[in-house]
């Protein structure tokens, strides 16, 4: 049993996690979106794409999803940093470094497995963090592909590189699928509609 002093830190470290349900991604505004989606929108939909993607490839897909669902946890200390900025800090920040403070003070044995979880993406060696950071690279995809719908034509780049950056098969060929599928085509076929 945990003592106080070791929920204590839990407790912390969720109301810093809500942080990210503020968050702004903040490459989108070079795009042109005023308001963008958060890092708590994007973990979500990325975590649910890393359990399709690790099915397709025959990984774990509940295992795929927990990494997902992490590995943006640490920029609610740095906020989001778009890959511009990063040429401009002073060398790039190791997540494991960040996710090892904000475990501390938290009971051993769960402080534990969120570095190792965190590490285990970070490394990009499992199948399971592979098809994770292809769901990272899949959500901003279809993020991009929304936005250009609304309007902003500069999310192409976005999608662009998204598309370029997938590695796995069923990855690529989901990306494929998406490419080729309207974005309110779903809705279309829920109505009895003729998608787009």
């Amino acid at each position: 049993m945990s003592n106080d002093q070791d929920l204590t830190a839990v407790a912390r470290f969720l109301y810093e996690a809500g942080t990210l349900k503020n968050t702004k991604r903040s490459g989108w505004w070079m795009a042109g979106v005023k308001d963008p989606e958060t890092v708590a929108d994007h973990s979500w939909r990325t975590a649910l794409i890393a359990t399709i993607i690790a099915q397709l490839e025959g990984a774990d897909p509940a295992r795929a999803a927990f990494l997902s669902v992490w590995h943006d946890s640490q920029e609610t200390r740095t906020g989001d940093v778009n890959h511009l900025g990063k040429k401009y800090t002073q060398g790039e920040v190791d997540p494991r470094a960040i996710t090892a403070d904000q475990v501390a003070g938290m009971p051993e044995g769960l402080a534990d497995a969120i570095r190792a979880l965190v590490g285990e993406y970070e490394a990009k060696e499992s199948p399971e963090a592979t098809c994770a950071r292809d769901a990272d690279k899949l959500e901003c995809m279809i993020q991009g592909i929304e936005y250009r719908d609304q309007g902003y034509v500069n999310a192409q780049r976005w999608i662009d590189n998204s598309r370029g950056r997938i590695t796995t098969k069923s990855g690529q060929a989901l990306a494929d699928a998406v490419l080729e599928t309207g974005s309110l085509d779903w809705l279309r076929t829920a109505l009895g509609e003729t998608p787009r």
